[in-house]
């Protein structure tokens, strides 16, 4: 088979690096790809967002199967087009893929499918927003988490510990855009405590199959401290996380949301990703992505046991609960090099 990657970070290289070794794979392309992908498969100058441009390439080249890595062209319907040409493609449709493109429409998805998440509020009007800090800061809250709508490369979102400090990211994120128009409505959330750890789970649009939970390093230094990254390092599988704790993120969170997104008419295929913060009371969502997380995907194609071709085949073909996914034992840790200034300029 012929095998088209779009993206060109590191997941993609993961996942390059996977299907390879599968013996059904004969060729690899990947549009735009990385130095490493090159030594993997063959990379592609076009853009992940260029949608046309991939999906002629994929017909021209008789691609068997196109995995998409980001979210950028999820969001903008780059399954939905290559459908349409009848070309197999593996991710959501671009109405499914909301759920990390818009972070109003995911938390009002959860609350339709009464999925345990952090207490929230959403504003377009900044001046609304910012009485709205203010009155959680007078009242018992002495932290929010501020979140652009729109999708900012995991970077959007602020825990803010003053009042200050809140004000001053709202001002940035609704009158300055530093996100952009990603930025035009918010999301302002309670503070969840606890551990910040990852799900994923592969679908086909009917079943889903959990893989084991991951832990990113999401802020930029030691301790805790500093701004948000992409997240920077990456364990899998977590040894604290218990079979009690992912049948309980199977039946509370992932099932009701897949229910919810398959009764609004749009199943959900590919990688579903939400984002837990495992609080006294239990799992809580903090986010949804509608892929793998780019670091914790460098741990899990570490220990993957199984073809992930068969994984990606099945989940395509609407059959994921005839394939038995195996797992390598031990663990897989992902380190991030990063330049000085990452997550800002650098």
């Amino acid at each position: 088979m012929k095998i088209l990657i779009i993206g060109g970070g590191s997941r993609e290289h993961a996942l390059a690096w996977k299907l390879r070794q599968s013996p059904r794979v004969q060729k690899i392309f990947i549009a735009p790809g990385n130095p490493g992908t090159a030594q993997l498969g063959e990379n592609v100058e076009l853009k992940a967002t260029d949608i046309t441009g991939l999906a002629e390439f994929a017909a021209k080249n008789k691609i068997d199967m196109t995995v998409v890595g980001p979210e950028d062209p999820l969001a903008l319907g780059v399954v939905d087009e290559f459908k349409k040409r009848g070309l197999r493609v593996w991710g959501p449709p671009k109405a499914a893929a909301q759920i990390e493109g818009s972070k109003v429409f995911a938390k009002e998805l959860m609350k339709e499918a009464g999925v345990p998440t952090a207490e929230f509020e959403t504003f377009s009007d900044y001046n609304r927003a910012k009485d709205y800090v203010v009155s959680r800061f007078i009242g018992s809250q002495n932290q929010v988490v501020i979140k652009a709508s729109g999708l900012a490369l995991g970077k959007g979102v602020i825990i803010a510990q003053t009042l200050e400090e809140a004000e001053k990211t709202l001002r940035e994120i609704m009158v300055d855009k530093i996100f952009g128009e990603s930025g035009s409505e918010v999301v302002i959330e309670e503070f969840l405590v606890g551990r910040e750890f990852s799900a994923h789970a592969f679908c086909d649009g009917k079943t889903f199959q959990m893989l084991p939970c991951s832990q990113d390093h999401k802020r930029i230094f030691d301790g805790d401290r500093g701004p948000n990254t992409g997240g920077v390092g990456t364990i899998a599988p977590l040894p604290w996380i218990t079979d009690d704790d992912m049948r309980k993120i199977s039946e509370t969170i992932v099932a009701p949301i897949l229910k919810a997104l398959a009764r609004r008419g749009v199943p959900f295929t590919g990688l579903l990703y939400p984002g837990l913060m495992m609080t006294k009371a239990g799992p809580k969502v903090i986010e949804f992505n509608c892929r793998f997380g780019g670091p914790e995907c460098e741990s899990y194609m570490r220990i993957l046991k199984t073809d992930l071709l068969d994984i990606l085949e099945a989940s395509v073909e609407g059959r994921l609960d005839e394939v038995k996914i195996e797992w390598n034992p031990g663990y897989a840790c992902c380190v991030i090099l990063c330049s000085d200034g990452y997550p800002g300029k650098y």
